[in-house]
């Protein structure tokens, strides 16, 4: 039996997308990439009879916009490296963003659209911007919200195309979105923390020195964990620490040599958090998770990489990316969808750092 598309993918450590762009001789993969999937398919008897019978693509129903909206940068970091495909382009340098991109591409392609992918500024004219995307017969706008506050999305709920925000809520606006259960992940991961000690040691908390929605409910997750375990809320030790490696490392480098106190085990708003301070306790000499344990969100790649390889709260990036282009998808062939919530649930990852 001969191999899949799929399996070539996973044997490879690929993205089904970047196998079907080389197998179908299509632009978004290097030639490099593209000569090794071949060489892999034909050595895997993989049926090249199969590329003629799919390659005939259906009618596209128009172009959606995924708006990457950055706002100063402490958590959506700068325009990355574009990998240009048939529907669009796909983030590749910054892994949250970049399976997130993918899945909305997948999403893309599923529901017969193409792909544009923007990154706008604070600062930018985004009327005039929506206005021209509207001249050119965008059909809808998928809204990445991570830095973004309320009065950042007048705009765009004003510009006469549907809408779908993603990792972001607020609860005064008539909007559809698609967010992650961050409470439940804080919770599911400070829970974890305190059946791990054995000795009901109350978990201290490496929060994000800046404020975004995501922070605020996962900070609103730990502290239902601490109340739940019957602990309170007054007693947890908290550092407030640049959500950056570079910059939680020097945070957590200035909370040790201040003397502060220190928690036996710490849960991070993220990886990124957490790596950084795992690094500055392990130069101070602290062994990770004989002395500390810590446990971040988002289960990025470099979590297997740091040593200890870092437990954390796995979020679905790429599902929540297709998710969101299904939802605008129902909205842009009803004309009367209610507006939803969608929250995507997490899971704990356990590794060697609790």
């Amino acid at each position: 039996m001969s191999i899949t598309a799929k399996e070539l993918a996973k044997q490879l450590n690929l993205s089904e997308a970047a196998i079907s762009m080389a197998l179908n001789n299509k632009p978004g993969v290097s030639t490099h990439t593209r000569k090794r999937v071949l060489e892999a398919a034909a050595s895997a008897g993989y049926d090249f009879s199969r590329i003629s019978n799919t390659n005939e693509a259906p009618t596209s129903n128009g172009t959606l916009y995924f708006v990457i909206y950055r706002k100063n940068g402490a958590v959506v970091p700068n325009s990355p490296v574009y990998t240009h495909t048939e529907h669009g382009v796909l983030v590749q340098d910054v892994p949250f963003f970049s399976q997130l991109s993918e899945g909305i591409d997948l999403g893309c392609r599923h529901c017969h659209y193409y792909l544009n992918i923007s990154y706008i500024y604070e600062n930018d004219d985004i009327e005039a911007l929506l206005s021209e995307w509207k001249r050119l017969g965008a059909k809808g706008i998928l809204l990445l919200g991570t830095e973004m506050e309320e009065h950042d999305i007048k705009s765009f709920t004003r510009c006469g195309l549907p809408v779908v925000l993603i990792d972001n809520y607020f609860e005064a606006l008539s909007l559809d979105c698609v967010t992650i259960n961050n409470i439940q992940g804080a919770y599911l991961a400070t829970d974890y923390l305190i059946k791990q000690t054995h000795t009901q040691t109350q978990p201290g908390y490496l929060h994000s020195a800046y404020s975004i929605t995501g922070f605020e409910e996962r900070a609103d997750g730990f502290y239902k964990a601490i109340r739940k375990n019957g602990m309170s809320t007054s007693r947890s030790v908290v550092h407030h620490l640049s959500p950056t490696v570079d910059g939680a490392y020097c945070d957590m480098k200035a909370v040790i040599d201040s003397g502060d106190e220190l928690a036996r085990c710490y849960f991070a708003d993220n990886d990124l958090i957490a790596a950084g301070a795992m690094r500055a306790l392990s130069e101070a000499g602290y062994r990770i998770p004989d002395d500390i344990s810590v446990i971040g969100f988002d289960d990025m790649p470099m979590c297997t990489y740091i040593t200890p390889p870092l437990s954390t709260v796995h979020v679905p990036k790429q599902y929540m990316g297709e998710i969101a282009v299904k939802r605008l998808a129902e909205i842009i062939n009803s004309i009367s969808a209610s507006h939803v919530k969608i929250e995507i649930s997490t899971e704990i990852v356990k590794r060697k750092s609790c």
